[in-house]
């Protein structure tokens, strides 16, 4: 009876371990992602800026307005999402924009939309973390820089 106990208490702890060396790393692959985003902004010439979040935006038109952002202000947009290699994931028609709570987004455009306003044009360069994270989203693979052009068309 007590090799039962034994054996038990080995594989247990044999499980455990081996759960741990396949861990996430989010420190890691948040370093990653800003490595990646410098690259491709060196090689792209974008004139990016970096948040204190970790987030790269260029504000290519500011807008006008003085909304004040909250979870729940809708947002109204057309924009482009792609992939560092240039693969588009989900873009609006054009003239069709669509209209979100701000709050309902990923965590890349809560931070960066706030940035302009109606009228204005940002371009988000978004490390996974604040995307779908390592667990992606129908066409996003696990771990995606995303890259978002957003264009406001009316802030409430």
């Amino acid at each position: 009876m007590k090799i039962k106990y034994l054996l038990l208490l080995v594989c247990a702890t044999v499980c455990f371990t081996s759960c741990s060396k396949d861990s996430f790393d989010a420190d890691a692959q948040f370093r990653y992602d800003t490595t990646a985003i410098r690259k491709f902004i060196i090689a792209n010439n974008i004139p990016a800026v970096k948040d204190n979040s970790g987030l790269f935006y260029q504000i290519i038109a500011p807008g006008t307005g003085s909304a004040t952002y909250t979870a729940n202000t809708q947002i109204t947009a057309e924009y482009e999402g792609k992939l560092l290699d240039g693969a588009v994931f989900d873009a609006t028609k054009s003239g069709s924009p669509v209209t979100f709570a701000l709050g309902g987004v990923i965590t890349g455009w809560q931070i960066a939309i706030p940035r302009i306003q109606a009228g204005g044009k940002i371009r988000m360069i978004i490390p996974s973390a604040y995307g779908y994270g390592n667990s992606g989203a129908g066409a996003i693979p696990a771990n995606s820089i995303l890259d978002f052009t957003v264009t406001l068309t009316a802030v409430k």
